[in-house]
């Protein structure tokens, strides 16, 4: 019997710490709006020796 008190006790402070399921957040408070610049933030450069980085080549992946 003193087995059972114990379980309900237990679970009496698992009830009182995780009862209840949080506050609801509205989505106007998790999204924010910017107002993005006619280059959207990136300045588009172009660098040829550079390029080489960014574009996957078939024959290199081969190594070839």
């Amino acid at each position: 019997m003193n087995k059972d008190l114990t379980m309900d006790a237990a679970a009496a402070a698992r009830h009182a710490r995780y009862g209840k399921l949080p506050e609801r957040i509205r989505f106007e408070d998790m999204a924010t709006e910017v107002e993005a610049g006619p280059s959207g933030g990136v300045k588009a450069v172009y660098n040829p020796e550079g390029a080489w980085k960014y574009h996957s080549c078939l024959a290199l992946d081969l190594g070839l």
